[in-house]
């Protein structure tokens, strides 16, 4: 199916819904003051954006939002929306996909919800921007894929591309809910106050990225080029808590995701937030978040880190 340079089917007047729910579209632009879409009605499918560079500004219902760079905004089906290029920012450079998000999603984007079906995932660390990058230029590629010899190179970053078979849609799926996941588990890492050392930046980064990796203060100060006491003292100082601290934290709020979104083990939970042992891990969750990781998930909690 052709598609004009919104995305939207050939066939589609102004303020149509988007593509149909079965199909999967994907595309990025680069826009300039002025550029903008009104959807009075919203639309049947799903819409995820990703900026990379610029400012966007995105209304649903009477929920609005300022894209930057590594914001991933969620405008669910159904409700009128709108979005354009921020005035004061002159151009907007995203990535966007029109598909039916897959039921799996729903508790990773709920904590992001800010009203009426906008959800914000935001800030979402710079380490992970360039894999991100690469998934959706995977999903551009994929989205091409006939189902037949081997799928497409990954494609220049400035096409609009409409998966139509089954194995494309799925394949370009696979790389969206990458990209959500990789998102929504790491936006709420607390950001850095301003005036932090830009050493100590990126061990947070390190950090965010990886929770449950081996990290130790030897290895975060070396990532870093800090000898080991300077690094803990400096992180210590300038963010108000020692380096392994913000580590158990950060292990802490990757779990609570894990059990919130996955069938995993308890144990597996443990173990995959970087905790040797399922005896400490259920005694310092319940310190954390006042309930034992079992009664966490049956009870559903979308505890607020």
């Amino acid at each position: 199916m052709p598609v004009n340079a919104d995305g939207l089917p050939e066939t589609a007047a102004p303020g149509d819904p988007a593509p149909p729910p079965g199909l999967v579209v994907v595309g990025r632009y680069d826009r300039l003051e002025g550029y903008g879409v009104n959807r009075p009605r919203g639309a049947d499918s799903w819409l995820f954006t990703w900026t990379t560079g610029g400012h966007g500004r995105l209304r649903q219902g009477e929920a609005e939002a300022r894209a930057g760079a590594g914001d991933l905004v969620v405008l669910a089906p159904g409700v009128r929306h709108e979005y354009a290029v921020e005035p004061a920012s002159h151009s907007w450079q995203f990535w966007w996909v029109h598909c039916q998000a897959r039921p799996s999603w729903a508790p990773w984007l709920r904590p992001y919800d800010t009203g009426d079906g906008l959800f914000v995932v935001a800030p979402t660390p710079a380490a992970l921007h360039d894999r991100i990058d690469a998934a959706f230029r995977r999903m551009l590629a994929d989205a091409r894929w006939t189902g037949s010899g081997a799928p497409p190179a990954a494609a220049p970053d400035d096409r609009v591309a409409v998966a139509h078979g089954t194995a494309a849609r799925e394949l370009a799926l696979s790389s969206l809910e990458e990209i959500v996941l990789l998102t929504a588990a790491t936006a709420r890492t607390p950001a850095s106050p301003p005036g932090v050392d830009g050493r100590i930046r990126r061990a947070e980064a390190l950090i965010a990225a990886d929770p449950g990796a081996p990290h130790t203060v030897h290895s975060l100060a070396e990532s870093v080029s800090l000898s080991p006491s300077r690094f803990a003292h400096l992180f210590t100082r300038q963010l108000g808590q020692s380096p392994m601290r913000a580590l158990r934290e950060a292990r802490l709020r990757h779990a609570a995701r894990l059990l919130e979104s996955t069938d995993l083990s308890v144990d597996r939970v443990a173990a995959a937030s970087g905790f040797a042992s399922p005896f400490h891990f259920n005694r310092v969750f319940r310190t954390r978040y006042g309930v034992p990781p079992g009664a966490y998930r049956r009870g559903g909690s979308m505890v607020e880190t």
